[in-house]
Parts: C-alpha cells; sequence; structure tokens
C-alpha cells in the first residue's frame, strides 16, 4: 500500500468508539461504501453505547441492530430499504426515513448532529488523500462538515470527482480486507427488450442520460449500443453503462456539465465495473445533492431519465417503492430525475415497467394498489413504457391519459379497465377498448 507521511498510521477498528459519544448521530454511505469491520466494532460494542443512531440508505449487510436487538444502545434508521433492512423494518425493528435521495445531505444535515462518518475508503495515496472509492452519495456532501472514520480496503478502487479526503481531515483510519459486493446484471426477457426498443428509439444521438438498475433498464442500455455521443449524468453506475461506454456510444462531448466525464453519486456492479472505474479520470463521482438536483439536471439540454416502476394508475401516479400495498424500498432519485428532465429543453423521462405481474394482474391500474405510495406524481410524469407500447402523457387531458394507459395495458385487461375508468367518469360512454 501506498502511504504519505501526513497519514499516520492505521490504528485499531476499537479506536473508532473514542468518537462516538452519547446520544450520536453516525453516517454510513449505500452499498460498498459501508465499512464493515466498522459496524462489527460498534455492534461488539454496543453496551458501551448510549442512544446511538446509525442513519443509512441500502445497506449491504444484514445485522442484529437492524432488528431492534440492542435497544436504545444502538439503532438503524433507514433512508431506502434493502435485502439487509426489509425484513426487519416490517417486524418494527428500524426506522425509515422518507425522502428524494437529492435531499439526504440536507436532511442529514437539519435533523442529525451528524456526530461521525464511517466510511470504506481506497488507500491514502502519495498525496496523503484517501477516496470514497464506489461512492460520493450524502458522505461527500459532509466532507469538511462532519468528522470522518476510514474504514482503509485495497479492494475498494481509487476514483476521482469530489470524493476525496486529505489524510489531515480524518479522525482517525484502520485497515480491513473485505471483499466488495457484487450485483450482477439481471439477464433481460424478451418482453424486457421489447420495451426497451420503444425507450431507445426515442434517445437522440446527443442526449444525456440517467438510467436505473434492474432487467429493463439492462435492455435499455444495450440497444443505446448503437447511438453515438451519449452523456451521462446518472445516480447509479452499472455495468452496462461501461458496457455503453466501451461500444463508443458514450463520449460526453454534447454536455454542458462535466464535458467529456461519465458522473454518477455511487457504483454498483460486478468486478468489471470496479476495475473499470479504479484510477479511471474519465469517471467523476460526485455529491448526490449535485447529481440528483432537478435543477442542475434541468440545465442540461436532451436529457434523459429512464426509471422503472411497480404500478401506475390510470391518473398517471406511479408507485415505484412499494410492492402489493407493501414497503420494498424508498423513493430514491426517479422524482429528482424526472423532474429535471421535464425542465430539460428536449428532455424526456421515462417509467417502464411489464404490463403484468408474474400472476398475470395487471400493474396498469384504475387505483394503485391499497397502501401503495405515489413516488413520481401524475403531473411529472411523461411517458409510461410496456411491451405493448408509449403512453406519451404530458399535457394530456385526464380522459386523454386514461385511453392512453389503457393503450398500453396488457389486451386482456383492457375492456376491465375501461369500464372502470368509465365508471369514475374518466372515459365517456362512447370509449371502447384499445
Amino acid at each position: 500500500m501506498r502511504t504519505s507521511p501526513s497519514a499516520g498510521g492505521p490504528g485499531d477498528p476499537a479506536d473508532v468508539l473514542a468518537h462516538v459519544p452519547p446520544d450520536a448521530d453516525i453516517i454510513v454511505p449505500l452499498a460498498n461504501g459501508e465499512p464493515p469491520t466498522l459496524l462489527d466494532t460498534l455492534e461488539a460494542h454496543h453496551d458501551g453505547l448510549q442512544g446511538v443512531r446509525v442513519h443509512q440508505m441500502h445497506a449491504a449487510e444484514e445485522r442484529r441492530y437492524m432488528w431492534g436487538d440492542y435497544g436504545d444502545h444502538l439503532r438503524h434508521v433507514s433512508y431506502f430499504l434493502s435485502a439487509a433492512t426489509r425484513p426487519a423494518f416490517w417486524a418494527g425493528g428500524c426506522d425509515l426515513v422518507p425522502n428524494h435521495f437529492s435531499e439526504v445531505p440536507l436532511l442529514l444535515r437539519r435533523n442529525t448532529k451528524c456526530s461521525l462518518v464511517i466510511a470504506r475508503a481506497a488507500p491514502v495515496d502519495r498525496h496523503g488523500f484517501f477516496s470514497l472509492g464506489t461512492n460520493a452519495d450524502y458522505t461527500a456532501a459532509l466532507i469538511g462538515r462532519a468528522p470522518f472514520f476510514l474504514e482503509v480496503d485495497a479492494h475498494m478502487p481509487r476514483t476521482f470527482g469530489e470524493n476525496q479526503l486529505h489524510s489531515s481531515q480524518v479522525a482517525g483510519w484502520c485497515e480491513a480486507d473485505r471483499p466488495l459486493v457484487m450485483a450482477e446484471p439481471v439477464v433481460p426477457s424478451a418482453l424486457d427488450e421489447r420495451i426497451a426498443g420503444f425507450v431507445a428509439e426515442r434517445v437522440g444521438d446527443g442526449a444525456t442520460i440517467q438510467i436505473g438498475i434492474g432487467a429493463i433498464p439492462n435492455a435499455v442500455l444495450a440497444a443505446l449500443s448503437g447511438h453515438r455521443h451519449l452523456g451521462v449524468h446518472t445516480e447509479l453506475l452499472s455495468d452496462g453503462l461501461v458496457d455503453l461506454v466501451e461500444a463508443g456510444a458514450v463520449t460526453g462531448t454534447r454536455k454542458h456539465q462535466r464535458r467529456h466525464k461519465t458522473v454518477a453519486t455511487f457504483a454498483l456492479g460486478t468486478a468489471k465495473l470496479y476495475n473499470w472505474i479504479d484510477g479511471n479520470g474519465s469517471v467523476e463521482m460526485l455529491p448526490v445533492d449535485w447529481v440528483n438536483n432537478p435543477l442542475i439536471i434541468a440545465r442540461e439540454p436532451n436529457f434523459v431519465s429512464i426509471n422503472a416502476t411497480t404500478e401506475v394508475d390510470l391518473f398517471g401516479q406511479c408507485a415505484s417503492e412499494t410492492v402489493a400495498g407493501r414497503y420494498w424500498s424508498s423513493s430514491g432519485g426517479q422524482a429528482d430525475f424526472a423532474r429535471g428532465a421535464m425542465y430539460s429543453e428536449g428532455g424526456k423521462a421515462f417509467v417502464v415497467l411489464r404490463s403484468t405481474t408474474r400472476s398475470g394482474s395487471s400493474r396498469i391500474r384504475c387505483h394503485l394498489s391499497e397502501g401503495s405510495i405515489v413516488t413520481t406524481l401524475k403531473n411529472t410524469v411523461d411517458h409510461v413504457v410496456t411491451e405493448w407500447g408509449v403512453a406519451e402523457l404530458r399535457g394530456c387531458t385526464l380522459a386523454e391519459r386514461a385511453r392512453l394507459l389503457i393503450g398500453v395495458a396488457h389486451p386482456d385487461h383492457r375492456e376491465e379497465l375501461t369500464r372502470e375508468a368509465r365508471s369514475l367518469g374518466l372515459l365517456g360512454r362512447s370509449d371502447r377498448p384499445a
């Protein structure tokens, strides 16, 4: 490991305890930014902690404290549920704060003490700087505003942007050797590829794109490989975006902000992705309150946002954080990017979904499922895409929206949806199923 005289030597993970006062609010990055050894230490010494809360989006590893096993000594506060926290939340073991991802740094500054940030980092370089590697997210926005204690791991790639800390800014650090979490790309189905085709044909060369993760987004990225001069300004950097860069589709030359750079606020994928971002000066990891800020996004012409949802009602409301009326995740950045794309000159926002569930129920519904939460407002939703086509909703009347959405529902459900829409007064008597 390369070291700098100003960095000093690594300490013991237990050194972090000296920086955790009673009633502390500890901030932890999401996914691979999570420092597992330091969290192990907090759990092992929970009896000595008092009223400590850990604030984090999308935890990577399930832990006992998330289930409330340590009472008021150590409690988890989530800002986006993951597989690690979802069952614990359902059982009442941890809390969930509703938020737009872009606003998490502000919420943390306003509503917590920001007592300490604990994060995983790449080894210090010859200039004395640590890199937060796969992450910038909300933690990079706290550099200079909160003390940091780092878990330094050679597995963490070194990235550039605004996720750098000089050793003089660090309250302490320890070393660890823990592999990164891998997220294998989901293989798209034929239906996913059909949806992707509808989206890709509406994305022009030179557009700047944001895209989520999953089967349909992966299919869209593959479908964009023949495009040229695309830019990337996205929340999540995934393997599919690496493929798009290597295909020559992404250059960033037509972006107005951070030209030539691939911009993201965190990365999650396979070893291929982590190796690609390591030392790659064309990639910038930037704080989420800049990357996801709708005002920043709006300054980028021809911005295209592509995100998945679970349900859409006939008004155009999208429920993207609940499944069958039960909390599954949180809002994330979907509404951030949909709002930003709305005000971008030539911008477009796409919400993508298969028309039916695995059991055959319609995902295009007259009413959202009971308990479902609206993530993206009807007034913001632009294009809704299923394997049956594209419903362009912006500026349409309620009746026109209902007709368009019924038209992209599965044919087996269109007649029933038409009857329900008519009973609500959305459609006239003369309207027939598409």
